[in-house]
């Protein structure tokens, strides 16, 4: 082997190697299934984000939309990943939760955190409706308005929502069953075992808790909760 053989060999295995390049709006080759992240465990919504990070470094278009999480007197209202995925081509997020958290004594009323949680539900037929009319096989608009079509729409604590009453477990399966064929659909939420999405769902994992340092009286925690 030559010098020059293995000079354009090792620019070769270079080049080949894990490495960041420039964002170009793509189009998904295998998406349309549907994900169920649920369990007692820290981890679901961050899970989901991540996915939507690696879709949207592809160039595929992605949008969440919280149906939770409208924010506490512990956590601020600017958050880390609100922050992030402004900074990122091609994903967007809304939030339609309620001030506080179902079912706590945080002076929240439950009716409205119903009224929130049937808003997003709500907002999410309009989406799939939207994205149903969309061409999925042709690159996306990064920056576009997610009723221009997505390739990938997570719903963080949809699965909550369900499993505390605040929208109807068939509603949540109606969903799942309209949505375009082409769309990958991430669920997230909820401690309880959500059986009646899983026989629709493709992936379905079951997030743990091993150890938590909440037991043991710490609060959320800016960069890593928040």
């Amino acid at each position: 082997m030559t010098e020059d053989d293995t000079t354009e060999t090792a620019e070769t295995a270079t080049d080949r190697g894990p490495r960041a390049r420039e964002i170009t709006p793509g189009v998904p080759e295998e998406f349309g299934l549907v994900q169920v992240w649920w369990g007692d465990g820290k981890g679901k919504t961050t899970a989901a984000m991540g996915m939507g990070f690696r879709a949207a470094g592809h160039g595929y278009r992605v949008h969440m939309l919280q149906f939770m999480k409208g924010g506490t007197g512990t956590v601020e209202d600017v958050r880390g990943e609100y922050n992030a995925i402004e900074a990122m081509p091609g994903f967007s997020y809304e939030n339609t939760g309620n001030y506080g958290w179902h079912g706590f004594l945080d002076g929240s009323e439950d009716r409205e955190h119903e009224a929130k949680a049937l808003g997003a539900l709500a907002r999410t037929r309009e989406l799939l409706d939207a994205v149903g009319e969309a061409d999925l096989t042709a690159p996306l608009d990064p920056d576009g308005p997610p009723e221009d079509g997505v390739h990938l729409l997570i719903l963080d604590e949809v699965l909550y929502a369900a499993n505390r009453g605040l929208v109807e477990p068939e509603a949540v399966v109606d969903l799942v069953e309209s949505k375009p064929a082409d769309l990958e659909l991430v669920l997230t939420g909820g401690h309880e075992r959500p059986e009646y999405v899983l026989d629709r769902a493709d992936l379905v994992t079951n997030v743990r808790k091993g150890k938590h340092p909440i037991e043991a009286g710490q609060g959320a925690r800016k960069g890593t909760e928040y």
